[in-house]
């Protein structure tokens, strides 16, 4: 009867299954690795091509295709560690069939999880097959269980979550089957709402005709002409109260600069008011953010 010391049978078994599984693990790795440079490379042209045109804003077909790479390169990851998981297990010889049962037992224990993953992934398919946002896109979420909406420009989306970053610069992870509503602030076109209070003794014919002016040249300006869609209009009285009334002003704006419209025009009508002699009440402010489809 032959004894075999320690080491000669670790060597043994790193020779046979050892060896193989290491390899596999390996291999794993370094496809994952390979598979999440190539998607890499594929979104960094997509934005390459959008940084060196002409467009101020991202297309929604550019917005489209990055988020399509990065949820394709997420799959494949998946894929691979799932397939070397499978081949690790069947090279030490632990029979698959063998392990249906502990599995049905596992799955009845983990099975509301399950479920939310599940919701997960049917959200987040939906959310790209549907473009209710992509990469780049400024979005404000509404989530099961809070209060408070997040909103930021998203960063990453994939069959689970979506990652966004605010404007404090905080990284937002959320799992995509809590989004119970999700609004677009920059997909086709956005509009910038200013609601302007003046005294109630102001002459209005005469303040309308101020905010008409600075529409007028706000589309003369060439650093807001090319944000603005249209020239920016008087919409009339919004509000009436004892002591003021509320003039509203839009602008029609390409997708995600309504911000940086309604700033600009809010200067302008706070000037262009202080000129004319007409107090604006410290109530100016931009009013309600709106977007819509074309």
């Amino acid at each position: 009867m032959t004894f075999l010391r320690p080491g000669q049978n670790l060597l043994n078994w790193l020779q046979n299954p050892g060896l193989s599984v290491l390899m596999t693990v390996l291999g794993a790795l370094i496809l994952a690795r390979l598979v999440s440079w190539g998607g890499n490379k594929v979104t960094d042209q997509i934005d390459a091509n959008y940084q060196l045109g002409d467009a101020l804003v991202r297309s929604e077909a550019t917005k489209h295709r990055h988020s399509v790479a990065q949820v394709i390169t997420w799959v494949i990851i998946t894929f691979i560690y799932v397939i070397a998981t499978l081949k690790v297990l069947d090279l030490l010889s632990l029979p698959i069939g063998s392990l249906v049962a502990p599995a049905t037992v596992l799955g009845a224990a983990l099975g509301f999880g399950a479920q939310r993953v599940v919701q997960d992934i049917l959200a987040g398919f939906f959310i790209i097959t549907e473009r209710q946002y992509g990469f780049g896109d400024t979005v404000r979420l509404a989530i099961t269980g809070s209060s408070d909406d997040a909103e930021g420009v998203i960063e990453d989306v994939t069959l689970r979550v979506t990652r966004m970053r605010n404007a404090d610069g905080e990284v937002i992870t959320v799992p995509n089957g809590q989004i119970v509503k999700a609004t677009n602030l920059s997909k086709d076109w956005a509009r910038a709402v200013i609601d302007v209070p003046v005294p109630a003794t102001a002459d209005l014919t005469r303040v309308n005709e101020v905010l008409r002016q600075v529409g007028v040249d706000a589309m003369s300006d060439r650093g807001l002409k090319k944000l603005l869609l249209d020239e920016p209009t008087v919409m009339g009285i919004e509000s009436l109260e004892v002591d003021q009334v509320s003039i509203r002003m839009v602008a029609r704006t390409l997708p995600g600069k309504q911000f940086q419209v309604g700033r600009a025009l809010r200067v302008r009508v706070a000037a262009a008011l202080r000129r004319q002699g007409i107090t604006v009440t410290p109530g100016l402010h931009t009013g309600n953010i709106e977007e819509a489809s074309e």
